[in-house]
């Protein structure tokens, strides 16, 4: 038994998916159709930066978006017995192509107009970012009740791996958790380079902007269920597809719950399909005992499997 994982909002590099689209007609395809869809040279960006520019929020998500349906589209009839899939924040919308519940080009746009709405609401609500490493769950949430202070809030905003958690708040709040954090025993506290507090009650105005939007576009019924970043829990219904990606803006990436899910619910194989590696080296520090395999670059798509049954 498989399941799909999409990588998320920092895994882009600048030449992704150029070599896919060199050697695979569909790839090439897939970014043709992002850059008519959106009206912009996405497959520039991606493949040519400059770094700025394709890390820009409004550029970044629909490129990885585009590079994880690419990838899909390309290994698909080598996937085996796919029955669930999952992807870290923007990811998810990538899950939700793989399985139907959204067309690509209605994704490709939403996830354009998510990360400008993203970008706003951190234009006009400073916030920013920090990971924290060493820390329990609990403890990481404690540092942050304590971190808050009126109306400077804090809170956890990706639970990565047992471990590693990330948090996500004003700028002063972040500060005092960090500080609170090497006090509680944290191996290390580090700020992170991002734009704005993502998923955190800063992207309020973000999360408006994107229901708007989506209530704009046709969700379908998966052709299996999608792990919600807010639930943990696999999503079948439609509805309940589109109210989970709004309400993700706000809510942690309960990641390493997510993976606890798909384990047990039979889970054997795991195949992240985008640039880079990072779920795969998440699912590592989860559970030791499940296997996973990226599949990002013309190379790996190469020597992927001619099956990949569990």
């Amino acid at each position: 038994m498989v399941a799909l994982l999409f990588p998320g909002q920092g895994s882009q590099v600048v030449g992704m998916g150029r070599d896919l689209a060199d050697e695979y007609p569909e790839a090439r395809r897939t970014f043709e159709e992002a850059d008519d869809t959106l009206g912009v040279d996405l497959s520039r960006i991606a493949w040519d930066g400059p770094e700025d520019e394709l890390t820009a929020t409004l550029n970044a998500q629909p490129a990885l978006l585009t590079h994880s349906v690419a990838v899909h589209r390309v290994v698909a009839d080598r996937l085996g017995e796919v029955r669930y899939a999952a992807g870290h924040s923007l990811g998810e919308f990538s899950a939700h192509v793989a399985a139907g519940t959204l067309t690509f080009a209605d994704a490709v746009r939403a996830v354009r107009r998510r990360g400008e709405l993203m970008y706003r609401s951190g234009t006009e609500r400073p916030g920013t970012m920090a990971a924290l490493l060493g820390l329990d769950d609990a403890s990481a949430e404690r540092v942050c009740r304590d971190a808050t202070n009126g109306s400077e809030v804090v809170v956890p905003a990706n639970f990565n791996s047992p471990g590693q958690i990330v948090i996500s708040g004003d700028v002063p709040a972040i500060e005092r958790a960090m500080a609170l954090a090497k006090e509680a025993g944290a191996r290390r506290a580090l700020p992170l380079n991002v734009s704005g507090a993502f998923h955190s009650p800063l992207m309020a105005d973000a999360e408006a902007g994107l229901r708007e939007f989506l209530d704009g576009i046709e969700f379908a019924a998966p052709a299996y269920p999608v792990v919600s970043n807010v639930t943990a829990q696999p999503v079948e219904d439609p509805a309940e597809a589109r109210r989970l990606l709004v309400r993700q803006l706000t809510s942690p990436v309960r990641w390493t719950a997510s993976m606890q899910t798909l384990i047990g619910l039979g889970v054997e194989r795991f195949v992240e399909l985008g640039p880079g590696n990072v779920l795969t080296g998440l699912l590592k520090r989860i559970d030791k005992g499940v296997g996973g395999q990226a599949v990002g670059s013309a190379e790996d798509a190469r020597s992927f499997g001619t099956k990949a049954e569990a």
